[in-house]
């Protein structure tokens, strides 16, 4: 059965149908505005909003709801790895509660918990650690987000945390380099260290695309739409302009790459003899022309850009792949 999997931006919503599986096989895309500027509902009013924007979606695009998959941003929850002794299922299914007090700042009584375990060392390597994924969010936040679609008759199969997603997407093994994946949307960059395959860390940092496109707006005087325009085509290439939207674009660019070196010190520190080889650009801002190379020179590690249709088929988006990062990576995760 086809599943259909949304990312719900600020700025857009994307929607992509495909049958789960490790080799998707992509039938529907579909990319509007976020006419409603809303990613989480915070209200009823806001929810009925969100909801009449998104059944209009679904309906003019005939797309399919058996099966819908959603992903949380990283701003609406708590994320963290954490280090304790070993512990077999039961045991940590019991204390994991008291664990989540420590390391998630929301009282227990709101709080929506799920965790994973990363890494549990054999009964042998008595001085091991395991390592516990946890993601907490606030239960009234969470069953808002769900009653958009409760309102359509729709009851979500699947709700996870948008960089879970994306590192879904890129296809990590254990063998690749240490890698900082960072996914930059329109109001907000996630960072997320990947090493020996699996995830290290998650920090979310409130600056994305639009705090660029402000940039452009309040230096050369442009409306939004100009200044979005001249970011998406010429971005930070010196040659366009006499150089006069790089100029414009750079220190908001400079204070996104300052979240990255610190991200990239906070690994060194926990892992001092790891180094960072490759960073992994997401979201729409990661084909912000230029933008790779200007990485590069101040990280001095390898940078890519995300291709989240690498291996698939279908009816394929004709540009912009890396926006569909976290579409991609809800659609492969397979039960």
């Amino acid at each position: 059965m086809s599943a259909l999997a949304l990312d719900i931006g600020s700025y857009t919503i994307k929607a992509l149908s495909a049958k789960p599986a490790a080799n998707l096989k992509v039938e529907r895309v579909v990319e509007i505005f976020n006419t409603t500027g809303i990613a989480v509902p915070t209200d009823d009013a806001q929810v009925e909003q969100l909801g009449n924007l998104i059944g209009t979606l679904i309906a003019d695009h005939k797309l399919p709801t058996g099966e819908v998959r959603l992903a949380l941003p990283e701003a609406s929850v708590s994320t963290k790895v954490i280090s304790i002794p070993r512990l077999s299922d039961a045991e940590l299914a019991s204390a994991i509660g008291w664990q989540a007090e420590q390391y998630i700042p929301i009282p227990p009584e709101e709080l929506s918990l799920e965790y994973q375990v990363l890494y549990r060392p054999d009964k042998s390597a008595t001085n091991e650690q395991m390592r516990v994924l946890l993601i907490g969010a606030r239960k009234p936040m969470v069953e808002k987000y769900l009653s958009v679609f409760y309102g359509l008759g729709i009851e979500p199969k699947m709700v996870e945390t948008q960089i879970l997603s994306v590192v879904r997407s890129l296809g990590f093994e254990k063998t690749d380099p240490t890698t900082l994946v960072a996914h930059i949307g329109a109001s907000s960059m996630v960072l997320s260290m990947v090493h020996e395959g699996e995830l290290a860390f998650v920090f979310n940092h409130m600056g994305g695309g639009q705090s660029l496109t402000k940039s452009l707006e309040q230096s050369l005087g442009l409306t939004a739409e100009q200044a979005e325009q001249y970011k998406r085509e010429y971005g930070l290439e010196d040659q366009q302009f006499q150089g006069k939207i790089k100029a414009a674009l750079l220190p908001s660019v400079q204070a996104l790459i300052q979240e990255m070196q610190k991200a990239i010190r906070f690994f060194i520190n926990q892992y001092p003899t790891a180094s960072v080889q490759r960073v992994l650009l997401s979201g729409g801002t990661a084909q912000l022309p230029g933008l790779a190379e200007v990485v590069t020179q101040a990280l001095g590690a390898e940078v890519l850009v995300a291709a989240p249709f690498a291996t698939a088929q279908g009816t394929l988006p004709t540009t912009d792949h890396p926006s569909y990062s976290v579409c991609a990576g809800l659609l492969l995760r397979q039960e």
